[in-house]
């Protein structure tokens, strides 16, 4: 059986001091990152978006329907309006046509919809329409 000696070799090379890290590859994680989380933000709009529009829809209508009551027939300032909205109708935003007495709801990016004050009739929401 033959045994090999390595001769003649070389002392491995002296290590440099150590050095910071280069500040790149934490740069670039970081990047990853913030694509990773931006693509699924994108995906989880995209798997929730019929949801969110239909409630944004209803929650339009009734915000609608109560800012018109409390505006028109009970008399009070819209501002005052928002205190009858249900919970977690923060995003709902009122505007009024005082000579058409019409109040519009509006969740932005999302859902419109209005009612108007008839005389006899009440607070009559828009028809809504597939």
């Amino acid at each position: 059986m033959a045994t090999f000696l390595m001769v003649n070799s070389a002392p491995a090379p002296a290590r440099s001091p150590a050095r910071p890290p280069d500040p790149l590859p934490l740069r670039r994680r970081l990047r990853r990152v913030a694509l990773l989380a931006v693509v699924l933000a994108v995906a989880a709009l995209a798997w929730f978006w019929r949801p969110l529009a239909d409630r944004a829809e209803a929650g339009a209508a009734y915000g609608a329907r109560i800012g018109c009551s409390c505006r028109f027939i009970a008399g009070r300032a819209l501002g005052d309006c928002r205190k009858d909205f249900a919970p977690g109708m923060g995003l709902v935003m009122l505007s009024e046509d005082a000579e058409a007495k019409r109040v519009t709801a509006t969740v932005p990016l999302l859902a419109r919809d209005g009612a108007t004050f008839r005389q006899g009739q009440g607070c009559v929401p828009d028809r809504w329409e597939d």
